[in-house]
């Protein structure tokens, strides 16, 4: 399984390959890079990672998700290197025998994902600027560099 790309990655091609005949629902995540950010226009991302450790982390998270819940698939893969605006920088597809379980799994996998494995970005705004930070900006949505958007979400309900 391939957790990293230095290439596009193939969002039609992952969900072709994640149907399953006990599967009754496939819940795909594709996270995309926009055109601004925190009120700024972006031109682009770069992402660097600590590949070999990235790697068996995502490995690792997806095994972790198919151990909780009753997935049939369950895949994951983070860009790196240059990602224009529209493209994917990260894709994660589950298949399991009912939503719930699709869902669920999806948004754990994505949250560790997104906030545990070493891979950093860096967005290259069209004014010229760049801003160096972790794979997630929750911090400048929480206040707190310890607290992700997911876990204040649920501190809300």
């Amino acid at each position: 399984m391939i957790y990293l790309s230095d290439t596009p990655l193939d969002v039609v091609g992952l969900l072709a390959a994640a149907h399953h005949p006990k599967a009754g629902a496939i819940v795909l995540f594709s996270g995309e890079v926009r055109d601004n950010n925190l009120g700024r226009d972006v031109a682009f991302l770069d992402y660097e990672a600590h590949e070999s450790m990235a790697a068996k982390m995502i490995a690792a998270i997806v095994e972790e998700a198919k151990q909780k819940w009753p997935l049939n698939i369950a895949v994951a893969q983070h860009r790196t290197g240059k990602v224009a605006v529209g493209e994917s920088a990260v894709v994660v597809i589950t298949a399991s025998p009912h939503r719930s379980e699709a869902y669920a799994a999806n948004r754990y996998i994505i949250d560790r994902v997104k906030h545990e494995v070493p891979i950093w970005k860096c967005e290259y705004f069209t004014d010229g600027t760049k801003k160096w930070g972790g794979n997630c900006n929750c911090h400048d949505i929480t206040g707190d560099a310890n607290k992700h958007v997911y876990e204040f979400d649920e501190m809300k309900k």
